[in-house]
């Protein structure tokens, strides 16, 4: 086997080992954040999907979480008890029953502090890249996202 097979595969694992290092860095910044704010990790993903694709529907939000339904109704009680959303009459939906969940624009200053450490280290990390090797790392974590999504619904679908 030639060293440059042998040098990429060694290559794959420590890239696979370091992502698996970042996961878990990251989640327990993210469950440190929601231990300051008293959220679920689970309550803070919801919030951030809300976020990022709301306003949503209590099933959309569901199946961008994987979470069952009556999962997803125990996390919105819990999002609309502490003040991040609101939850709306859906305007364009044909069902007058029809709910949108709102996140509250106010709460993300709190969010935005807390993550403020993290945010810095990040800018200071990227200022020691060329503009081409960020657009490398950017791909990158497109497409590992990207496989991620495919493998999660591969598992839910099983």
């Amino acid at each position: 086997m030639s060293s440059v097979r042998v040098g990429h595969r060694r290559l794959t694992r420590a890239v696979k080992e370091s992502l698996r290092e970042l996961r878990t860095q990251l989640s327990l910044v993210h469950h440190q954040v929601g231990t300051k704010v008293a959220l679920k990790d689970v309550d803070l993903d919801c919030l951030e999907l809300i976020g990022r694709h709301g306003p949503l529907s209590p099933s959309a939000l569901a199946r961008r979480a994987g979470l069952h339904p009556a999962t997803m109704t125990g996390v919105l009680d819990r999002l609309q008890r502490g003040g991040w959303i609101v939850r709306e009459r859906d305007p364009a939906a044909s069902d007058r029953r029809a709910v949108a969940v709102r996140a509250v624009r106010g709460r993300n200053a709190e969010l935005f502090r807390l993550y403020a450490g993290m945010n810095t280290a990040l800018d200071e990390l990227c200022a020691g890249y060329t503009e081409a090797e960020l657009e490398l790392i950017a791909d990158f974590l497109r497409r590992t996202t990207a496989a991620g999504r495919t493998a999660a619904a591969e598992l839910a679908g099983e």
